[in-house]
């Protein structure tokens, strides 16, 4: 079975390593994972630009040809650039050994150029070949040219909006999968509902500020996305269990709420009402989950800064 390799961002890296693990096994449920540090290794039957299109931290991502004890390759490494006018070599040290990595690169490229007919192209080649180097093994990889991931836009956008990374992986941290239907109930600008359709997942939206609910309607239509949004308070998700696979949204506290209910309050009732056996990816202000006690399978803690934490909660 075909081995992926995937180096993360070290920002927010356990977040990071299980999104791709969810995303991983969302596509192929057989998959198996290796993580050393922020490489992650997937040998699935899914291919790696799959993974990597969905994933939010991927640095640099490709397939495994071979593990290496050593530099030492051959002709039969590169069939690979059989077909390939471009290429270019990459060295991706994670271990903590020194090397002189533009030496090794351009080594690497004389020596291909030996065994193809490809030319270095340092700019979009058409084939990037890779040596990974850890403290625990050596990969051989490569990866293909691929189309540069087309992010959505906001037409109107709001200070303490949520932030569409973390909302990104929370959607994929839940498992939802293409055709599927996520829902926020407090929308706000529509973060989650642009990162769902850009990835293929429906989107509903529900908001009680009428305002927020014509942000959101004009931000979808500026990427021609279709998710309904709904001007409603939250406990309107009693009436739609069977409109939805998921839930992901960041409870509003602060500035970031109008409303003259206290934001603790409004988490205490919300999980009373959440439809059974619904994914689910909460973000809230930590104090209040800790006042609360709010269990789940998994919490991450996101600091903002020394008065303000906020806690990623996946059910």
């Amino acid at each position: 079975m075909p081995e992926s390799f995937f180096v993360l961002s070290k920002d927010q890296l356990q977040i990071a390593t299980d999104e791709i693990i969810a995303i991983a096994k969302t596509f192929d449920r057989f998959s198996k994972i290796k993580v050393i540090s922020n490489l992650v290794i997937v040998q699935s039957k899914t291919n790696w630009h799959e993974i990597s299109k969905k994933a939010t931290f991927v640095k640099t991502s490709g397939q495994i040809l071979r593990k290496m004890s050593g530099l030492f390759l051959d002709e039969g490494n590169f069939e690979i650039l059989k077909n390939a006018k471009t290429f270019v070599c990459r060295i991706i040290n994670l271990s903590s050994n020194q090397f002189d990595i533009p030496e090794l690169e351009n080594s690497m490229g004389d020596m291909i150029s030996k065994f193809s007919n490809a030319k270095v192209k340092l700019e979009n080649p058409d084939i990037t070949v890779y040596l990974i180097f850890t403290n625990k093994e050596n990969f051989f990889g490569f990866s293909k040219k691929t189309k540069e991931k087309k992010r959505p836009k906001k037409a109107i956008s709001q200070p303490h909006e949520l932030d569409w990374k973390l909302t990104r992986a929370m959607i994929n941290l839940i498992g939802l999968k293409k055709g599927e239907t996520v829902c926020d109930p407090f929308c706000g600008t529509g973060t989650t509902l642009l990162e769902a359709e850009s990835m293929g997942i429906h989107g509903i939206g529900l908001d009680f500020d009428e305002k927020m609910v014509e942000i959101t309607k004009k931000n979808l239509k500026e990427n021609g996305y279709k998710s309904k949004v709904i001007h409603s308070d939250f406990q309107e998700i009693k009436n739609m269990a069977d409109e939805f696979d998921g839930i992901v949204t960041d409870f509003p506290y602060g500035k970031n709420t109008k409303t003259s209910e206290n934001p603790e309050e409004i988490i205490k009732r919300f999980v009373t009402i959440v439809p059974k056996r619904k994914k689910m990816a909460i973000m809230y202000k930590k104090e209040f989950g800790d006042k609360l006690k709010l269990k789940g399978l998994k919490k991450y803690q996101i600091y903002r800064h020394k008065s303000l934490t906020r806690t990623i909660l996946i059910k």
